[in-house]
């Protein structure tokens, strides 16, 4: 697969086949990949909990929000949740700004995912406290992000947008979900 496939491929999925595992070695592997990625002032401060054991992963689903745009959809049900989570910590006795660091992180591990046959969502509408209590998450550490995973059982297409164009996405009466991207034209920029 050429790197251009694997970016147009990697989308916010957001309905998965829960039947289909993701194995705790598989997410090994995509925290992994982190591990050798650029990082600000190379502090590396992000640290990751996988989360791959079914009632786990049940537990932590009602902490995640889904979809804003998407304001009379409730999130995926059941047979269409994620099968495993990432979730993405900083860790404040190293940093406390994880910004570019974990943008990263997140990116590669869901072009990681892409490549590997699966999807995955970032996840930053977050219950906080409530992941913290669940994951015995110590002081100290921020979560940042719930990276979801799963078999993707939706189909997410690129549309090119005009400039007046809104950027939020929609699913459309065939349950096709849609992403606007602005054209590589209106993203150039000269100001000479």
């Amino acid at each position: 697969m050429h790197f251009r496939d694997i970016v147009t491929k990697s989308r916010s999925y957001r309905r998965y086949d829960s039947r289909v595992p993701v194995t705790e070695d598989t997410v090994r592997d995509l925290i992994e990949l982190s591990c050798y990625v650029p990082s600000q002032k190379n502090l590396q401060p992000l640290k990751y909990i996988p989360v791959s054991e079914p009632a786990m992963v049940d537990a932590l689903f009602p902490a995640l929000s889904w979809a804003g745009y998407l304001a009379d959809w409730p999130g995926p049900s059941d047979g269409e949740r994620p099968a495993a989570y990432i979730v993405m910590l900083g860790d404040h006795s190293i940093s406390t700004d994880f910004g570019c660091s974990s943008g990263i992180a997140a990116q590669t591990i869901l072009l990681g995912a892409a490549a590997s046959g699966i999807g995955g969502c970032i996840v930053a509408t977050l219950d906080r406290p409530a992941i913290q209590q669940l994951l015995a998450i110590p002081d100290g550490f921020s979560i940042i992000m719930v990276i979801a995973l799963g078999k993707p059982i939706e189909t997410v297409v690129i549309d090119q947008m005009s400039p007046n164009d809104s950027v939020r996405y929609f699913r459309d009466a065939h349950g096709i979900h849609h992403v606007p991207k602005r054209t590589l034209d209106e993203v150039l920029m000269k100001f000479h």
